[in-house]
């Protein structure tokens, strides 16, 4: 999700927009029927209630960059979250609790914290959103996920029309899920990270990473060094926002990994022997992670494939990009198309990572 603050500024309280893509990572996406930017927490429940009372359902945007959106738009109101603001609520033996506005950027946040000599989020660098939405997906990149450091979330309960702090049980959290995930529930407010006081990562965890920044698995560097590698690598496969390259028009990576059972592993393998062994990762309770990519590519998808306007990305085979001139319909065939041969070749179902609004795959 993109900082909206890159886009014109809406200026009415609740303007009718006239297309939702200029709100998004991808650039597709319909009207909605009413977009109202709100800057302060307490607006932002104010209109939650107010749509509650009237029966409407309320699209939350900030960044979108983990939305994908379908070409009639989102019919109802859409509150477009820009609320700011970064406090260091304790430091003490434990470290620093650093509590943080849904609306803030999230690359900003990342770069702050680390200003301020604390580590944590390093290898969360260059990730295009808003800090309110990283729990939401249980954010994760290069052996960081937000939910190791998170410490509790600020929400807004729609049912119970209260305000909350939910605890890190409580936020379930999962691999790219959480219970705020598909949950209408929920309006996150405010993110609490507990981070270590130092100028040292914590431990390198992923092995690209760790042979980029030449140290093996396990060890600690600068934090700095780590945030300056994260962005080349993430640059290197069209994964950081640039104006000038068309394959940072995606959502990031469009299909989460799968995890498979032992059996369901064993399947796998047996239809391999013409495709080499894939890379794996063991997973919680026997299971195994594949990465969709490798599937992708061994089920005959290129980097750069696609049509009509839309296509994989030419840096990382996971990212489907907007070429110009498309719509969320010839997106959605693409993926279509790609999950199908990769359920035929290997009898794995791929399942999209962005949240699908008004559309299907």
């Amino acid at each position: 999700m993109p900082d909206v603050s890159a886009h014109p500024p809406a200026t009415a309280s609740a303007a009718h927009a006239s297309s939702l893509g200029a709100y998004t990572t991808l650039r597709l996406g319909g009207p909605a029927g009413t977009l109202t930017p709100v800057s302060e927490t307490d607006e932002a429940v104010a209109m939650m209630r107010v749509a509650a009372r009237r029966g409407d359902r309320v699209l939350v945007l900030a960044g979108g960059s983990n939305v994908v959106i379908g070409d009639e738009g989102f019919p109802g109101p859409v509150l477009l979250l820009q609320t700011r603001g970064v406090e260091v609520i304790e430091r003490d033996s434990r470290g620093a609790l650093v509590r943080v506005a849904a609306g803030e950027p999230w690359d900003e946040f990342v770069a702050r914290t680390l200003a301020e000599g604390f580590s944590g989020l390093e290898a969360l660098s260059g990730i295009p959103g808003s800090a309110g939405a990283t729990p939401i997906q249980n954010v994760g990149a290069y052996g960081q996920e937000v939910a190791q450091t998170i410490e509790a979330v600020r929400v807004y309960d729609r049912i119970d029309d209260e305000i909350r702090v939910l605890s890190l049980p409580e936020c379930r959290f999962a691999y790219r899920s959480s219970v705020f995930k598909h949950n209408d529930r929920w309006l996150v407010l405010e993110v609490d990270f507990r981070l270590a006081v130092s100028a040292e990562s914590a431990p390198i965890r992923y092995a690209e990473l760790a042979r980029h920044l030449g140290v093996e698995a396990g060890e600690r560097v600068p934090a700095e060094r780590v945030r300056d590698t994260v962005l080349k690598l993430r640059a290197s496969k069209g994964m950081v926002l640039d104006p000038e390259d068309p394959d940072t028009r995606s959502v990031g990576s469009f299909f989460t990994n799968p995890v498979l059972s032992a059996q369901e592993w064993a399947a796998v393998q047996d239809r391999l022997a013409d495709a080499g062994e894939p890379p794996s990762w063991p997973a919680p309770n026997g299971t195994v992670k594949v990465p969709a990519a490798w599937l992708i590519e061994k089920a005959g998808f290129a980097k750069g494939y696609g049509r009509g306007g839309v296509a994989i990305s030419s840096k990382h085979t996971l990212a489907l990009t907007h070429r110009g001139g498309a719509t969320t319909a010839a997106l959605l065939d693409l993926a279509r198309e790609i999950r199908d041969g990769v359920r035929d070749r290997f009898g794995v179902v791929l399942h999209p990572e962005p949240v699908l609004v008004n559309c299907s795959l």
